[in-house]
């Protein structure tokens, strides 16, 4: 049966996937247990959202301390930045030079494999926001680190890393079969009342693009079993960079929404993001859970088919680049 899974889930889950505190992911999982439907088809959904309910409880009641010290999950990355892009690979594929050459994350860059013995994060500028991606140790067709699948269920997007002057092909096989065992791969394409919740957007970022034979991209697009995105990118000449950039913030689906003090000017330099389809009152609770319910009004700028200035309802949906004036009871 399928899950039927409603906006206001799908916001709970985002937000506990954002959440960098026990009682920010408390919160929204009591909230996603609230939305979920309660049929057969979310029987499992519901008892494992329970389960880490109960987790986090256990933790928040004075156990958690103890536990954290006993064992640190290497493979859990807070995400940072307006999304997350966790890479995945096999050894020598270019996963950290894409990292060195967009942030300035400490990655070792080298040409023996398995350099990467655990996640490594940086943040990438992208006009004026920052983009979280997550270098990880490679993978091959029988061997993953354990947990670090636990770094692409977190995650916002799943970039494959193929290095076009290799084996593509091969690379190919074993980054599909290791998603695909997982259910890891979002097919945007099925309905959504049949979507893999436990799926994320995955695309192929196709590296040493000035090392790669003519026609490899062409070649590997043609024989990928699934209709995957390809960006193609050298990090040594910078080809494809700047365009990666945007479309990571595309399929990100997120608004960038600047925030007006009463009678001041907005602050345009450090934008909320929310995903794409947010309402006023999602502004709100982002900026302060506790004055969310005390929303009395809002102003808007920049909004299609309205007035500068315009009041706008609690239900206006945001637009990218939209200035919000917020005012509480």
């Amino acid at each position: 049966m399928p899950a039927n899974l409603t906006p206001e889930y799908k916001k709970a889950d985002q937000r506990f996937r954002a959440a960098a505190t026990d009682e920010e992911k408390m919160s929204a999982l009591e909230e996603m247990l609230r939305a979920i439907p309660k049929h057969k088809g979310t029987e499992h959904m519901q008892a494992d959202i329970k389960r880490r309910i109960r987790k986090l409880k256990e933790n928040l009641e004075g156990g958690g301390k103890k536990a954290a010290a006993r064992h640190v999950d290497i493979f859990h990355v807070p995400k940072g930045g307006a999304g997350q892009v966790a890479l995945l690979g096999t050894p020598n594929c270019g996963k950290s030079a894409i990292v060195a050459a967009l942030s300035n994350a400490n990655v070792i860059v080298a040409d023996y494999p398995f350099a990467t013995e655990k996640p490594v994060p940086g943040m990438a500028r992208f006009e004026d926001i920052q983009i979280q991606f997550v270098d990880t140790p490679p993978i091959t067709g029988d061997y993953s680190a354990p947990g670090q699948i636990n770094v692409y269920r977190a995650t916002d997007l799943i970039a494959i890393v193929i290095d076009l002057s290799a084996d593509v092909l091969e690379q190919m096989e074993i980054c599909l079969a290791y998603l695909d065992s997982r259910r890891l791969i979002l097919d945007e394409n099925a309905p959504a009342e049949s979507a893999n919740p436990l799926g994320r957007k995955t695309f192929v970022i196709a590296t040493k693009a000035d090392l790669a034979p003519s026609g490899t991209l062409d070649t590997l697009r043609e024989l990928t079993p699934r209709p995957l995105e390809f960006l193609e990118i050298s990090t040594k000449t910078g080809q494809g960079l700047a365009a990666l950039l945007l479309r990571i913030f595309q399929m990100l689906d997120i608004v960038r929404i600047y925030a007006k003090k009463p009678g001041k000017e907005p602050d345009m330099k450090d934008p909320f993001t929310l995903l794409r389809g947010s309402t006023v009152t999602d502004l709100a609770y982002l900026i302060h859970r506790e004055l969310a319910d005390k929303l009395k009004a809002a102003r808007a700028w920049n909004a299609p088919n309205i007035h500068p200035g315009q009041n706008v309802p609690r239900d206006h949906v945001l637009e990218d680049r939209e200035i919000i004036e917020l005012h509480f009871s």
